[in-house]
């Protein structure tokens, strides 16, 4: 078996609990206007590794991972490729490394499944709280990521809600609101990240010869992260 990964951050600390190995799988399914990681998106594209060759590269930096910190699996959508994260993220526990999965949920099948089975912590990125947004900015219904969230419930593994702050889209109080009213119907979610909208990927559109969707929009000021976040 092999997984196609398009890069690694050896050292992340914005991904997970405590200092992570970050690997950003290959293939996505969705089409984000707020997209960072563009050249992520195609199926075929990456370099391909076996699960053992992942994990050695995840073992070289064990020692800085603490009692906290572990492997992210990232993307694009790294449950596009659920057999392959299962089967790394099996090994890691073997190994003692924490397992954390970036996704913006999926279909459920036997084989995500499977892969949540050695998932220790979600990162579940909900992009917005209705449905018209999501359809519009993101390519899917809003019950995709919800029924992914049901499911993480049921499973009782732990989640930590992540949105984007996308000024004009997402920025205002009822948003977050709600975003808070879905955190207060699960139990296992423990914590919501806001991030700042940036613009620092608009470099990998140039190079890949396509528009950036949301190029033109401004990003949030720390103000209103600031303002946003004290309503969690």
């Amino acid at each position: 078996m092999t997984g196609r990964i398009s890069s690694f951050q050896s050292l992340g600390t914005l991904d997970g609990p405590g200092v992570r190995f970050v690997a950003f799988l290959q293939g996505c399914d969705l089409a984000c206007g707020c997209c960072h990681n563009p050249e992520t998106r195609g199926l075929t594209g990456g370099q391909e590794f076996t699960p053992a060759e992942l994990l050695e590269r995840v073992k070289r930096f064990k020692e800085y991972f603490g009692d906290t910190g572990g492997l992210t699996l990232s993307g694009g959508e790294p449950l596009l490729q659920p057999e392959f994260v299962a089967e790394v993220f099996a090994l890691c526990k073997n190994e003692g490394i924490n397992t954390c999965l970036d996704t913006a949920g999926v279909p459920l099948t036997e084989s995500v499944r499977a892969a949540l089975e050695v998932t220790d912590r979600v990162l579940l990125d909900i992009k917005y709280t209705n449905d018209e947004d999501y359809i519009k900015y993101a390519g899917c219904s809003i019950s995709r990521p919800l029924e992914f969230l049901e499911y993480l419930k049921e499973r009782e593994i732990p989640v930590t809600l992540r949105q984007v702050i996308i000024p004009t889209l997402n920025d205002s109080r009822e948003n977050v609101l709600r975003l808070a009213a879905i955190r207060d119907e699960h139990k296992n979610v423990d914590k919501i990240e806001l991030l700042p909208f940036k613009k620092l990927c608009a470099t990998k559109y140039e190079a890949l010869g396509i528009k950036f969707p949301f190029g033109h929009l401004p990003t949030p000021t720390a103000e209103t992260m600031a303002e946003l976040s004290a309503l969690l």
